[in-house]
């Protein structure tokens, strides 16, 4: 066994371990740890594969900007998770029906990939233009409709999360800034003519009819 292939075993050791964590793990904190730890497995092993751009992508986009975003919010509301957790047992034979068939539908898909008689020999051209570039070539070529079909996916996904981030709440205190803008003097001082001279309390009259 050389060195490659003992990193590509340990990478994938470390993968595994990491995203059972993530499932398992009682604290939500730990767990988004874990995640970091198998997104960074993960661009190792794509690091192997000689898929750089992938594995530095990975690490800037997921592990420094997504997981890390993620981890502050997670410990700045501090989420009870023990709700979470109630019916878990009860909910357990179907999610793990549900995940069998999933892994046997990822099986048939995937072993179909490895059954090659001989891998094809790369082309020269294409690998000295750099897998960065020859990725570029390939997205925006043959793959650019399924490039726009997600790209719209994901355009109304942001749709959709900032129309149900904009629900109007019952409890929500909100001002208008166009009402703001719109306001004048008059509408937020109001004069009040009051007269110079106020009757006596009734207590006070009361009071000297008692003495005379």
């Amino acid at each position: 066994m050389d060195t490659t292939t003992a990193l590509f075993y340990t990478f994938s050791i470390v993968l595994l371990f990491a995203a059972f964590r993530v499932i398992t793990a009682r604290s939500t904190v730990h767990a988004a740890l874990f995640l970091v730890l198998a997104f960074f497995s993960a661009a190792c092993v794509w690091m192997l594969l000689e898929a750089e751009f992938l594995a530095i992508a990975l690490v800037l986009v997921y592990i420094g900007a997504v997981m890390v975003l993620f981890l502050f919010v997670v410990m700045m509301l501090d989420i009870n998770t023990d709700k979470f957790r109630e019916g878990f047992w009860k909910h357990f034979p179907l999610a793990g029906v549900v995940g069998a068939v999933i892994a046997l539908e990822m099986a048939l898909v995937l072993m179909g990939g490895f059954d090659l008689p001989q891998a094809p020999e790369p082309d020269p051209a294409l690998v000295a233009m750099g897998n960065t570039k020859v990725l570029g070539i390939e997205i925006y070529t043959h793959y650019l409709y399924p490039l726009q079909i997600a790209a719209v996916v994901l355009l109304v996904a942001i749709v959709a999360a900032i129309a149900l981030t904009l629900r109007r709440r019952k409890d929500s205190r909100y001002l208008d800034p166009a009402e703001q803008v719109r306001a004048r003097k008059a509408d937020r001082v109001r004069l009040v003519q009051m007269p110079p001279v106020v009757d006596r309390p009734a207590v006070a009259k009361s009071a000297e009819e008692g003495k005379a």
